[in-house]
């Protein structure tokens, strides 16, 4: 007899689905599928850096709509 399969209930978090607004340089260039030079100049373009001490952090929102500018229609 089968069995009905249970999903877990924090699937997002376990297949890493869950979206952040601010990722590190390796987080975001693992993200957007680009290499780690190309992302950081990327965000250097998109203005979408921001320095706090000696942690850099990418707005992820700001590149998305950085990148909606490139598409063509």
């Amino acid at each position: 007899m089968a069995y009905k399969r249970k999903e877990p209930e924090n699937m997002e978090n376990l297949l890493g689905g869950s979206k952040k607004k601010f990722v590190k340089y390796e987080e975001g260039a693992a993200m957007f599928s680009m290499g780690l030079h190309s992302f950081m100049d990327l965000a250097k373009e998109a203005k979408a850096v921001y320095r706090i001490r000696r942690i850099v952090l990418v707005n992820t929102e700001i590149i998305e709509d950085y990148l909606e500018n490139f598409r063509d229609l």
